[in-house]
């Protein structure tokens, strides 16, 4: 598995994060392969992605995540942009306001970049707790053997690899537009009671 230029080396019990990030080229969609469950996701969700765009300033990018459950679309944007602008570790800060019918409380968490692929097809994302871990490809599907090896460099960075779950993707993915959207947050309110 071939690493992105400038992947920083492991000290103590840091964990490797990027370093020399090619934010142009991170934009775009990327689709959830598998994750440690959150609160902030439906638990039935499927065909979950986010979608990274630059903004005029060159340094917020615009965060639009997405899935699907019964049938709806439920969706969240935010902000993202680095934790320390003058460090060239791909570590950010991604802001989004909560409930999404109402916008008005911020939530600020960590977004490290831990392993992306040279050609920037697949991606390893954590945070400093170890309490949230992502894979994501810029396709529904990713190679088993690429799979097993992220999930192995996650376990290397002591991640309890056991808590990932697979995320249903369609093939061909939906349409933004072709299904129903949740407007009233109800998946918020039931991800909160657990459901």
């Amino acid at each position: 598995m071939a690493a992105a230029e400038g992947t920083g080396k492991k000290s103590g019990g840091e964990m490797t994060v990027v370093r020399g990030l090619d934010v142009a080229r991170y934009m775009g969609r990327w689709y959830e392969i598998a994750s440690f469950p959150s609160f902030f996701q439906p638990r039935d969700g499927r065909n979950t992605r986010a979608t990274y765009a630059l903004q005029e300033d060159g340094a917020t990018v615009h965060v639009l995540n997405e899935t699907w459950s019964k049938g709806k679309r439920d969706y969240i944007e935010g902000t993202a942009y680095k934790a320390d602008p003058g460090s060239d570790e791909a570590k950010l800060k991604v802001k989004f306001y909560l409930p999404p019918f109402l916008p008005v409380i911020p939530v600020v968490g960590d977004y490290w970049v831990l392993y992306v692929d040279a050609d920037y097809q697949y991606a390893l994302v954590g945070e400093p707790r170890r309490k949230n871990l992502w894979i994501l490809c810029r396709k529904t599907s990713i190679d088993e053997e690429v799979y097993g090896q992220l999930v192995e460099r996650a376990r290397e960075e002591g991640y309890d690899v056991s808590k990932l779950r697979r995320t249903p993707q369609d093939d061909p993915p939906p349409e933004s537009d072709a299904a129903p959207t949740d407007t009233k947050g109800v998946w918020w309110f039931k991800s909160l009671l657990g459901k």
